[in-house]
Formats: structure tokens, sequence, C-alpha cells
């Protein structure tokens, strides 16, 4: 499709009859911290706290009668279900909504409370979409796709439309750049055909998460790729194969995609509620830390900036794994593995090298009659600070491993003060990543060999993203070939943990 008909399709496009013209707000916080000037589009401030009730309600009001009667079905990982939901309430007709069993029930709950059918099948959108394309043959439903459709994506332009238009009204000179998530393409495409139509000059960079960039994969292959698996932190973009109207629609528009961690990303979410006083989803706020991501790389000043806060769906329950990787995200928390000297004053010398830094975790434990080990969380000014104190603690005499990068620390030490245990014989040491839903423990369990005992567990529970295991097993070497089967059948993500340094350290 050329790009005046996507224009004109855009232009055109049914969507204020339930969406609203967003605001497109300056983050007066974050602006200083980079010296550029910040805008955020607000859609999290739609009825259903995303974008994408624009382009649901565009594919549905330009269908006939007839298919609104017999229903719609669509597979999305919540925010296009409320989108659906809602038109089909406001323009009459059944709707059955695929979504995956790792959705968050905020968005679960909001789908059910317009009167639409869920299913909840499958742990990505990819398999949720298989599964409806199985009941849509069956019974004849007329398919919504969250992203890969004209309509869908005409829909979503209309919010590049808006950008430009509100921000002329700045008079603050032009538009340097905008960013927008990218999930299966659907938004992006939608913007990036207006603004690249329109006002050419302006960049439309696109952001995705490291462990879910199908298209920054796909266009650098220049085919459609898709992924094995994804993460499902940011689980509004937890997309393994983007769409073939959008693939072709970044390949021609698009100038970049970035791509950000999890920390960066709780980072974001930070950032948005002190400017904003809003809690964006993971997905929401991902724009945000592309764009922190492409000024602290370009090192530009002075530019006019806009980042697509593009929904706000988040479950309550995620926001203390939020707030602990915020910290880190924003290189504001060093942490350090220090071992201290078991001797009067040493503990005193070590606190006055921090001098009036703040501290935000301490963990102790008694090692032996000549040394302690302690964990420790510090706030800084950044990754360099992080590296000062390190070696000054070293220089003073005190050995230090700093863990500020090291997930097991940041995942799990920090929360276990069990010390060392001269019972854990043979211990092997693995990061497990289980899905989070009902069996999966269990299948965990009864895999095992009845044989190796577990001699320690720690589990934390971190909303929808997937459950972070560290499970010590007490494994004769004889087994060893037997382990490596386990680990490899069980088919969860894993990570041999047993050589770490701060293991040795704390727990073996």
């Amino acid at each position: 499709m050329s790009a005046n008909e996507y224009l004109r399709r855009i232009l055109n496009a049914r969507v204020y009859d339930v969406a609203t013209e967003t605001a497109l707000e300056p983050a007066p916080r974050l602006s200083a911290r980079l010296d550029n000037r910040v805008l955020v589009k607000r859609e999290d401030l739609q009825s259903i706290f995303s974008f994408k009730l624009r382009g649901a309600y565009n594919k549905m009001v330009s269908l006939g009668k007839a298919e609104r009667a017999r229903g719609v079905i669509a597979a999305s990982a919540g925010n296009h279900a409320q989108g659906v939901a809602l038109a089909a309430q406001r323009l009459g007709g059944p709707a059955v909504i695929v979504m995956p069993v790792t959705t968050p029930q905020v968005k679960i709950d909001a789908v059910r409370a317009r009167d639409a059918q869920v299913v909840l099948h499958g742990d990505s959108y990819s398999d949720s979409y298989a599964h409806a394309l199985q009941i849509q043959e069956r019974r004849r439903l007329t398919f919504v796709h969250p992203f890969d459709d004209p309509d869908v994506i005409a829909g979503q332009g209309t919010v590049g439309m808006e950008i430009l238009r509100q921000h002329r009204t700045l008079e603050d000179g032009p538009i340097d750049a905008i960013f927008a998530p990218i999930g299966g393409g659907g938004l992006i495409s939608g913007v990036a055909a207006y603004v690249k139509s329109v006002q050419p000059s302006v960049k439309v960079i696109g952001v995705q998460t490291e462990d879910s960039d199908a298209m920054a994969r796909s266009l650098a292959a220049g085919r459609r790729v898709k992924l094995a698996e994804v993460g499902i932190f940011s689980d509004g973009t937890a997309v393994r194969m983007v769409g073939r109207h959008t693939f072709e629609l970044c390949r021609r528009y698009v100038d970049e995609i970035i791509t950000v961690d999890t920390d960066a990303l709780c980072a974001a979410i930070k950032d948005a509620y002190q400017d904003m006083r809003t809690v964006l989803e993971p997905a929401g706020a991902l724009a945000i830390a592309g764009c922190k991501r492409y000024v602290e790389r370009e090192g530009v000043r002075g530019r006019n900036l806009v980042a697509i806060a593009s929904g706000a769906n988040m479950n309550f329950d995620r926001l203390r794994f939020v707030a602990e990787r915020a910290e880190v995200g924003e290189e504001r928390e060093a942490l350090f593995a220090v071992t201290l000297p078991e001797e009067r004053g040493s503990f005193r010398r070590f606190c006055s090298l921090l001098g009036t830094r703040n501290v935000t975790e301490f963990n102790y434990r008694i090692s032996d009659s000549k040394t302690a080990h302690i964990f420790v969380g510090i706030q800084t000014s950044g990754g360099k600070d992080a590296r000062t104190l390190a070696r000054t603690f070293t220089r003073a005499g005190f050995a230090t491993l700093d863990l500020t990068d090291d997930e097991l620390a940041k995942l799990h030490l920090r929360h276990l003060a069990g010390g060392r245990s001269p019972l854990a014989v043979d211990e092997r040491l693995f990061r497990f990543e289980f899905p989070e839903r009902p069996g999966a423990l269990m299948r965990f369990l009864t895999s095992m060999s009845p044989s190796w005992n577990i001699s320690l567990f720690h589990y934390r529970n971190q909303g929808s993203d997937y459950g972070r295991i560290l499970v010590g097993l007490q494994v004769p070497k004889r087994d060893a070939a037997a382990l490596k089967r386990f680990v490899a059948e069980l088919g969860y993500p894993f990570q041999d943990e047993t050589a770490n340094s701060a293991y040795r350290l704390f727990l073996s």
C-alpha cells in the first residue's frame, strides 16, 4: 500500500467516537536531567489506559453489520483486547478475546468488565494468536488483528497526526525525534507513515526490550524473523514475529530501533511517575527508556524529543520488582560484596569510607573467627561513582566484588542472609526462570531425581514476569551427566551459578 493511501486512511480514521486527543505534556525533571526538551504523548490517559482502542475501533467500525453481529475474535496481551471489547460493546455484537495465561489480571478483569468472553491460552501473544485462529475457523468469527491490518495501523497513526499538530502550537522549533514502543509494530508503523509523509525530517525511532526484539532482528536480516521465545516483563510488546504490513512500513519509514533491558525500563517507569504522577506499564514506558538511551549514546543537547507513553495497565504486585530494579537501571544503586576482618573497629572504618552516601541495603552473617562477608547496596550518582567506591574499598584493605550487574545478586542474594552450611555437600547452584503459572514448580520437583536433595530455594513473586528461582541441589559427582540431562529436558531457561564468586562468598 502506498504512503498516500496510508495518509488518506489516517486522515479519515474513525477513532474519535471512543478515543480522545490526549495531551502532549512536558517532562520537566527528565528534560532537566537529559538537557533536552522531552515531551510525553499521554496515551495512558485513554479510557482503556492505552492507545489500542484507536486501531481496534477503526477496524471494527469498517465491518458490515452482519459481520459484527456474528462476532469478532482477537488475540491480545491485554490492551488491544480492551479496545476490541470496548468497540464491540459500543457497536454491538459479541467479542471473544484470547489472551496469554501470563497476562496481568488487571487487563483480564478490564476485558471481562466489557462483556467480552476471555480465553486464556499460551505464554505469549504468538501462542494466543494461533489458538484464536482455530476458534475463528470453528465459529466463523471475524478476526481483528492487533497490529497487522491497514485499518488498525491507520487508527494508531492518528497518534502521530496529533503529535505534529499539537507541537506546532508550542512554537518551540521542530521535533527532532519521536520514540515509540514496538511489539508487533502497529503503533510505530502508523506514526511513521504519517510523520514521514508530512514532516520527513523528524526521526522516528522504535524501542524494544532486549528479550523481545523481533522487529530489530527482522530489519537487520531483511526479512521477518520469528523468535524462539520472548521475555514477558513488557507483556504488551511480547511478540515473537512482527506483521507483514508492519515490517514493510518499518523498513520504509523507521530510522532505527533501540533496545533496552529490564532495569532501564523500570527506571523509565520511575521517571514517568516523578514527572507525571502516573504509573506506566512496562510497554508504556519503553519509549521513555529508549529516549534516555538515545540521548546517552548520541550526546545530544537542546533537542525536542517526543516519547509516546502507550499504556498504564500495570498490575499492582509488579511495583515491588519495579522499585527494586529502577535504582539499578538508573545506575544509582551499586551492589558490593565486601570482606571485613573480624576485628574491633573494622565495620566503623568501612562505614567511614562511604561518606555521606545513603546505604540502601546491608546484609551480614558471621563467617568465621577471622573474616565477615557483607552484602551492601549504596546509592551512587552513576556507574563511575560505583567503580570509584570499589577501588576505595580495595585500597583500604577490604576485598570487594562489584555486583551491580550480577543477576544472582540483584535477584536473590540481596534477600538471603543464611550464610554457609557444612551440610551442603556437593551443592550445585542454579538460577531458573519458571513460567508464572500453576504446576511449574511441581513439574520441577517431579522431574528431579529423588536421590538429590534441595539445599537452598529462593523465590519471589514478580508480578507477571517469569518467576526467578534460585535452587541449590546436592548432586553427587557421579550424577553429573544425569544433572545435565535434567536441566536440559526441563525446558526452563537456567544459569549455572556454582562458580559465581558471590555464591562462594555468601552461600557455599
